[in-house]
């Protein structure tokens, strides 16, 4: 009995080992950068920010450009939120509503 329960502890302490041998989450994206808007190509254009995009070892931006406004009429920019479940940061993608 003492063998088992000895055993059961090495593999809890190896396990636990190597669960907090994983690497860190990526930090937050940095702040947005200041972009310089220039004027609309069109009535029925709107300006979409430039945001940071995460390419899997670092954040990169990706700068803002105009698209056309479709039928909808509320502008949601997309956003960066932390997912507690995924234990990272999740890009929620611009979108019309």
């Amino acid at each position: 009995m003492k063998r088992l329960v000895a055993a059961t502890a090495v593999i809890l302490l190896v396990g636990a080992g190597f669960a907090g041998a994983q690497p860190p989450p990526p930090p937050g994206p940095p702040p947005p950068q200041v972009e310089a808007v220039p004027p609309p190509p069109g009535a029925r254009y709107v300006w979409e920010p430039g945001h940071w995009r995460w390419n899997g070892a670092q954040y990169v931006w990706a700068p803002g450009h105009y698209i056309v406004r479709g039928h909808w009429t509320h502008w949601v920019p997309g956003r960066w939120v932390w997912h507690p479940h995924a234990g990272r940061w999740v890009w929620i993608g611009e979108h019309w509503r």
